[in-house]
């Protein structure tokens, strides 16, 4: 007799099979991110003894729980890799773009904290942050296996246009990006120094010209980041792109984060002065403050994506006028290890390494 006929094995069992473990696949980015908070939790918990020193069994336990947080963002990265090879169906198309939202974790989360704040909602932030990823599967889930038309054709004008306007825009923002990392690096020399160069500075990006200016170049990238974003990422692509579309997500993320950080919360509403205290949590600091510590991540991903973004444009730049691939493809991974050197060494000063 038959496996069929006994009953152990029935037609569509292996297409059923298949297709559930497709969408458990799809999570694992939502896990991450539900996971998230929960790593910070207990970094915060393995740091924070009750009395005495910390051992090393908590020293080493807290450094895996912080890099696991750490990795979340880069977990959804790998997944939509691997997510993006082919036209997608319906569902398909949704889980890859709830991977690249994914990858926004660490800012969407310190976003998640300081809205309610502002907001007066006195509900956990991790109880909303958890309820907004489940409805996000919720979402994915329950969409079709209708299959989209191949997107294969060439990117509207209109789109490719927009491309050169954002790479442009992102030329001048780069004047303060440079200069606003170069003067947290000096964080490492002791707050006095990062303190005297932010004052010198300021009276270039806070004058009544240029703030406006600049704010506006911001949030015109996140728009016409994200409008880029939701085009190409209906699109096959391979690692080098969905890395540049993945690490722009992040950007804009964190774009939107900050600007409600330090112009709503801190300056408008709070009043506070967004200087060296401000920013390294003092006078807890980054590392032992409960809520301050997801600012660790938030920080370091953002300076590495900032200038790993930067590089994978670059990259596209030079591969278009005629450089080859693989010389193209060297410039960017060093591109990329100079940004995770510099993530490194400004955390290391706002968590109060000197040098």
């Amino acid at each position: 007799m038959s496996a069929f006929e006994q009953g152990r094995v029935r037609p569509g069992d292996d297409g059923l099979a298949n297709a559930a473990a497709e969408k458990l696949r799809s999570m694992i980015p939502v896990a991450g991110a539900i996971a998230y908070p929960f790593l910070l939790d207990g970094f915060h918990l393995a740091v924070s003894p009750a009395d005495g020193p910390i051992s090393f069994g908590r020293l080493a336990l807290a450094a895996l729980l912080l890099l696991a947080a750490t990795a979340a963002p880069l977990l959804s990265l790998a997944c939509a890799c691997w997510m993006t090879k082919s036209a997608p169906s319906s569902f398909e198309l949704r889980a890859r773009r709830l991977a690249y939202i994914s990858i926004g974790t660490p800012p969407l989360f310190v976003l998640t904290g300081v809205g309610l704040g502002l907001l007066h909602i006195h509900f956990s932030d991790e109880l909303v942050w958890v309820a907004g990823w489940l409805a996000a599967c919720l979402y994915v889930l329950l969409a079709g296996k209708q299959e989209r038309p191949a997107t294969s054709a060439p990117i509207a004008p209109s789109i490719a246009g927009w491309r050169v306007t954002h790479g442009i825009a992102a030329a001048v923002i780069l004047l303060y990006v440079a200069f606003h990392l170069t003067n947290h690096l000096l964080g490492l020399l002791g707050p006095e120094v990062h303190g005297a160069v932010m004052k010198m500075g300021r009276t270039v990006y806070r004058s009544s010209v240029v703030e406006p200016v600049l704010v506006a170049l911001m949030l015109f990238q996140v728009v016409v980041g994200v409008r880029l974003a939701w085009r190409r990422s209906s699109r096959p692509a391979d690692a080098f792109r969905v890395f540049q579309i993945g690490s722009g997500v992040y950007l804009a993320a964190f774009i939107v984060t900050h600007l409600n950080s330090a112009f709503v919360s801190a300056r408008a509403v709070h009043h506070i002065d967004t200087n060296w205290d401000w920013a390294s949590g003092a006078p807890t600091g980054l590392i032992h403050d409960a809520w301050s510590i997801r600012l660790v991540p938030h920080y370091a991903l953002g300076v590495f994506f900032a200038l790993a973004h930067l590089a994978s444009g670059l990259r596209g730049v030079l591969i278009a006028h005629g450089m080859a691939t693989a010389v193209a493809n060297r410039i960017w991974a060093t591109g990329l290890a100079a940004g995770a050197l510099i993530a490194i060494a400004i955390m290391s000063g706002l968590c109060g390494a000197r040098i």
